[in-house]
C-alpha cells in the first residue's frame, strides 16, 4: 500500500486539483473553504482535503502529502475486511480466513491503484467499510442476543457509536452517497430477511449521536460562511451528477460490470466459488442466516445503483470491492478446506494461472504499441514484468494441478514483485509521459517564467502544471507578438503553424509535451502594429 507513493508525479486532473486545494488549505490556514486558484469549490467534501493538507504541514514532498490518505484508507479497508472474517467465519482451516480476506482485498487491482489516488475514493470506501463492518456487529449481537436483553444493549452501544461515526467521515469524505449506500444495503438485508427490529437499531440515539457531531460541524460552518455550498455541492455536483448527463461521463448500464471484474483482479475467478457457495445457501434455505448475504447485499448495491446514474466512473463501484474480496477469501476456504471439492481447487489454480498468463501478454502487446521513445524508456522493466507474470503463471498451475492451495501464497508474491518493479521501474520512467512534474522540474528555472504558455493542452496536463509551477499558466494566443515558450502537442502545434509562419527555429520535444520556442513576429506580420 505504502511503496513509493512518489514513483510517479499527479495524474490526470483530478489529482493536481485536489492536492492544490490540500496545499491552498496547509498555506492559508483556512480549514473550512475549500479553495482552487483561490476560488470557492465544492465539488467534493473536506476530509481529504484535511489529511492531505496535515502532509504538507509536516513538509512531505508534494506527493507523498497526497497519497498518505488513501494508502492508510487503504490500509484501514483491509484490517476491517479482515476482523469481519475473523468475527464471523474465525474457524476455516487450513487457510486462516481472515488474513486470507484481509490479504485478497489488498492485492486486487482496485485497492492497490486506488490507494496511490490522491483522491477521496478510497477514503470513501474504507470509511463505508468500516461502517458496514460495525453495523453487521450490531446484527451479529441481535442474532446472538440473550435472556438478558439489557446487557445486549449494552453491547451493541459502541458498534452503534461506531457505524455512527464512521457513516459520519464517510459523509465528510464524499457526501450523501455514503447515507445512500449504507442505507440501501442494509434496507435490502431487513426487506428480505423481514428482520425489522434491527432497522431500529441504526437510529438509536447513539448512533445519530456520533454521525451528527462528526459529519454536521463543517457542513453548518461551510454553509454559514459560502451560501451557495449547499446549491453546488448537494445539487450540482450530486443529483444532478447522478440524474443528469451534466459532467459527461455517460457509459451504458452495464459499464460496471466487467469495471467490477478488472479491479478484482487477479483474484476475478474467485467470484466462480463465492456464486457456487450462494447458490448452495440458496438450495438448502438457509441464506437468510448466513452473515454472507449481509455481504452480497453491501457488495451488491454499490454497482446496482450506480449503474443507473447518469454519470458513470470507474471509482464508483470501489466500496464493492472490500465485501466482494471478502466473499471469495471465504468461499475460496471452504473450498480448502472440503476434500470434495479438491477437483473444483485444480481449476481456480489453472484459471488464476491463465489470468498471470494474460495479464503478461497484455503488458507485452502494450508495450509494442508504445511510440518509440516510450517504448526504449520503458522496454527493460516491463519485460521484467512480463517475465515475472508469464513464469509465475507456470508455477501457479504447476501447484494447482498437484492439488496445493500454495498457489494463492505465490499469487500474493507475484502482485508484491510486480509492485516493486511498477514502483521503482515502470512508473519513474513513464512519468515524464503521464505527469507534469517532469516538465515543471525542467522549466521551473527559466530566466522568464512569466512568458512560458500553454496552448490547447488536456486538461490533465493544464491542471498538473498549474500545480507543479503553484500558478495557473495562460494560454497562449497566436496573435501575440512577443516572444514566449509555448507548451502544446502536435496537433496544435499545426494549428500554430497555420496561424502564424514565423516560428523559431528550435522545436524540441520533452517525452510527453512539445516545446515551441516562439520568436518575436516580424513588424509586417504583427496585427494592428503602430509605426512605435
Amino acid at each position: 500500500m505504502f511503496g513509493n507513493l512518489g514513483a510517479v508525479g499527479l495524474l490526470g486532473p483530478d489529482e493536481p486539483r485536489y492536492v492544490w486545494i490540500a496545499r491552498a488549505m496547509a498555506r492559508s490556514g483556512d480549514w473550512v473553504t475549500p479553495r482552487l486558484y483561490g476560488q470557492p469549490w465544492f465539488e467534493k467534501p473536506i476530509l481529504y482535503y484535511w489529511l492531505a493538507a496535515i502532509g504538507f504541514r509536516l513538509n512531505l514532498p508534494a506527493e507523498w502529502a497526497a497519497r498518505l490518505p488513501s494508502a492508510f484508507a487503504a490500509l484501514a479497508a483491509a484490517v476491517a475486511v479482515g476482523w469481519l472474517a475473523y468475527k464471523h467465519y474465525g474457524a476455516k482451516p487450513p487457510i486462516v480466513a481472515p488474513a486470507l480476506a484481509a490479504v485478497l482485498f489488498a492485492t486486487t487491482v482496485g485497492a492497490i491503484g486506488f490507494a496511490r489516488a490522491a483522491t477521496p475514493d478510497m477514503l470513501f470506501s474504507a470509511f463505508l467499510a468500516l461502517a458496514m463492518a460495525s453495523a453487521a456487529t450490531v446484527l451479529r449481537h441481535e442474532r446472538l442476543l440473550s435472556a438478558d436483553g439489557t446487557s445486549a444493549n449494552q453491547s451493541n452501544s459502541l458498534p452503534l457509536i461506531c457505524f455512527g461515526g464512521f457513516l459520519g467521515f464517510a459523509i465528510l469524505a464524499k457526501g450523501p452517497a455514503a447515507i445512500i449506500l449504507a442505507g440501501g444495503a442494509l434496507a435490502i438485508w431487513i426487506l428480505v430477511t423481514r428482520n425489522w427490529r434491527s432497522a431500529a437499531k441504526f437510529f438509536h440515539p447513539f448512533a445519530l449521536a456520533s454521525f451528527c457531531v462528526i459529519a454536521l460541524p463543517w457542513y453548518v460552518l461551510c454553509s454559514l460562511r459560502n451560501p451557495n455550498f449547499l446549491r453546488v455541492f448537494v445539487l450540482q455536483h450530486n443529483f444532478e451528477r447522478y440524474l443528469t448527463p451534466l459532467f459527461q461521463h455517460p457509459q451504458p448500464f452495464w459499464f460496471f460490470i466487467p469495471i467490477t471484474l478488472l479491479a478484482l483482479l487477479p483474484w476475478t475467478v474467485l467470484l466462480w466459488p463465492a456464486a457456487r457457495e450462494g447458490m448452495r445457501l440458496w438450495s438448502e434455505k438457509s441464506w437468510k442466516d448466513s452473515p454472507g448475504f449481509f455481504f452480497a447485499c453491501w457488495a451488491g448495491f454499490p454497482v446496482l445503483f450506480f449503474s443507473f446514474s447518469q454519470s458513470k466512473l470507474p471509482s464508483y463501484i470501489l466500496p464493492a470491492v472490500p465485501p466482494i474480496a471478502l466473499l471469495c477469501a471465504i468461499a475460496f476456504a471452504d473450498v480448502v478446506a472440503s476434500p470434495a471439492s479438491q477437483s473444483i481447487l485444480k481449476w481456480i489454480g489453472v484459471a488464476i494461472a491463465a489470468t498471470w498468463l494474460a495479464l503478461g501478454v497484455s503488458a507485452a502487446i502494450w508495450l509494442r504499441r508504445l511510440p518509440a521513445v516510450e517504448h526504449d524508456a520503458l522496454r527493460n522493466s516491463v519485460w521484467v514484468a512480463v517475465a515475472i507474470a508469464i513464469v509465475g503463471a507456470l508455477a501457479t498451475a504447476f501447484l494447482a494441478w498437484h492439488g496445493n492451495a500454495d498457489f494463492v501464497k505465490l499469487s500474493v508474491g507475484l502482485v508484491t514483485l510486480l509492485v516493486i518493479v511498477a514502483g521503482f521501474g515502470v512508473l519513474p520512467r513513464l512519468d515524464p509521459f503521464i505527469s507534469a512534474r517532469w516538465h515543471a522540474q525542467l522549466l521551473r528555472n527559466d530566466r522568464h517564467p512569466e512568458r512560458i504558455f500553454i496552448y490547447h493542452l488536456p486538461r490533465a496536463w493544464d491542471y498538473g502544471l498549474a500545480f507543479y509551477f503553484g500558478r495557473e499558466l495562460p494560454e497562449w494566443s497566436p496573435d501575440d507578438p512577443n516572444p514566449a515558450l509555448v507548451l502544446t502537442t502536435p496537433r496544435s502545434l499545426a494549428e500554430i503553424r497555420k496561424a502564424r509562419r514565423f516560428l523559431g527555429d528550435l522545436e524540441e520535444n520533452y517525452q510527453g509535451i512539445l516545446y515551441v520556442p516562439i520568436q518575436p513576429m516580424p513588424r509586417s506580420n504583427v496585427p494592428n502594429a503602430s509605426p512605435r
